[in-house]
């Protein structure tokens, strides 16, 4: 046991010098194309899809509809029942890539398999997959691959490496029964779970987690990484009960894809990864300065499709997001939820129709964009560039002023020109107290986000720049 254990502290040494030894400049150029994007989706599909929040009837309680099976607490065997009939034969993947193109999208995160266990790719580590337990008999992944490519959009791969809740030996975040629904066996439900590790169906329990970690996770995401061509980014999730050495064996397998990105969720604090994961927040001014990060959010409550989660988020906050995550140097990561069917919900697509409206005509203003040097602007949010030793600002107004004045703080360098995004017109422009002063039309162009650009001579010192 002790020479095991010095043999892995050396291969996590070894690794994690390996790491380090990284070069900003090749860092630099294998990050360049996510920083720049700044705007992905984020999608979450899979058999949980069928249930869409309701179990027996009773509409879950707490959590996105893909955890129904742990918040319900399903036994293994009925949610495989259930799972078996999943067929998405209105699975249309060419429809969604040019949706998130359309959208201004650059890149595409899907679920390969969530913490349900069903992997969304036919896989020969477990027959719980849709080639081999659905009647679909398709791989899915294989199918948007092929759209990615055909269209140039980037794929990566969410993958919950450490919870699995059907595949035995796999880890369960603890939760209670009776967050779910009002079962009436939640107190037996839930002293079986506090003595087993958050487990609630013996079935979980006929296998160890490190026999689960080389029976399934291990082979699974050497499949990912070898059966679907370039893989942009491997999102981890959740590392309960991660030890260091089995997150050291998943991280080897990222040698098969040179270029890959990752996040923060693999292990902490062993396994960084390149980007930080806020969800469904976006970060305060200066958190995150210097850091890679990318928020992911929801459109409604739920990651899932989920038939009765109405609360859908407006387009007016949806871009005001974009530009606000932008402006602190972040990524946006938006989901939608797939039904049972392979339909993205009619409210999905509608906001992301409006989101690729206003990008169609402001994007200068959030792609390759650095974060605000201006800080906090009580009408609205700022990026920047650097230009041949200048500095475009772009000013995204929220609140229009009413007075026709729109005023820019601490801004006292010169100013070569100021001018709407939308048609080019020029603005007048005076610098007063050091601050600047833009003389703008009565009415906004955009009631949502109207962006001005101004080029200013030299460049703009920034603390809060990242990267």
């Amino acid at each position: 046991m002790r020479k095991r254990f010095l043999i892995f502290l050396s291969c996590l040494f070894l690794l994690q010098t390996a790491i380090a030894q990284e070069s900003s400049e090749a860092r630099d150029k294998r990050m360049q194309w996510w920083r720049e994007a700044r705007f992905g989706m984020f999608i979450h599909w899979g058999p949980y899809a069928v249930w869409g929040g309701v179990y027996h009837g009773n509409e879950q309680k707490r959590g996105g509809a893909e955890w129904i099976m742990n918040r319900c607490k399903i036994p293994v065997l009925e949610y495989q029942q259930v799972a078996a009939t999943f067929n998405p034969v209105k699975y249309d993947p060419e429809s969604w890539v040019l949706l998130a193109k359309e959208a201004g999208m650059k890149y595409i995160v899907i679920t390969s398999k969530h913490h349900d266990g069903f992997a969304m790719f036919k896989s020969n580590a477990s027959k719980f997959n849709i080639a081999d337990f659905t009647p679909y008999k398709k791989d899915v992944l294989e199918e948007l691959a092929k759209a990615c490519k055909k269209h140039n959009m980037k794929l990566g791969f969410y993958y919950s490496q450490a919870q699995d809740w059907n595949n035995p030996g796999g880890a369960v975040a603890r939760k209670v029964a009776s967050e779910g629904w009002d079962n009436p066996d939640s107190a037996r439900i839930d002293a079986f779970t506090a003595a087993n590790k958050g487990h609630w169906d013996p079935a979980q329990l006929t296998s160890s987690m490190d026999e689960y970690m080389e029976r399934v996770a291990i082979p699974q995401v050497k499949e990912l990484m070898t059966n679907y061509g370039e893989v942009a980014v491997l999102w981890w999730d959740t590392p309960t009960n991660m030890t260091d050495e089995n997150a050291l064996k998943l991280q080897a397998l990222l040698k098969l894809q040179p270029k890959i990105i990752t996040n923060d969720r693999l292990k902490r604090p062993n396994f960084p990864g390149d980007t930080g994961t806020p969800e469904q927040k976006i970060p305060k001014p200066g958190e995150l300065d210097g850091k890679d990060w990318e928020t992911c959010m929801t459109m409604n409550g739920t990651w899932g499709f989920r038939t009765n989660d109405d609360k859908w988020k407006s387009p007016e906050t949806l871009i005001r997001n974009l530009c606000d995550i932008a402006s602190k140097g972040g990524n946006y990561l938006l989901n939608v939820g797939p039904d049972a069917l392979g339909q993205i919900p009619r409210p999905s697509i509608e906001r992301l129709q409006a989101v690729g409206g206003w990008m169609k005509v402001n994007s200068e203003a959030i792609y390759a964009t650095h974060a605000s040097p201006l800080g906090i602007l009580p009408w609205g949010r700022c990026t920047m560039k650097d230009s041949n030793g200048n500095t475009i600002l772009y000013l995204s107004v929220f609140d229009w002023p009413k007075d026709g004045m729109l005023t820019i703080p601490g801004l006292n360098q010169h100013v070569k020109s100021a001018a709407l995004l939308a048609d080019g017109q020029m603005l007048k422009t005076e610098t007063k107290n050091d601050n600047l002063e833009i003389s703008v039309p009565e009415k906004a162009p955009d009631a949502i986000a109207t962006v001005i650009r101004v080029i200013v001579a030299g460049v703009i010192a920034n603390p809060a720049r990242g990267k």
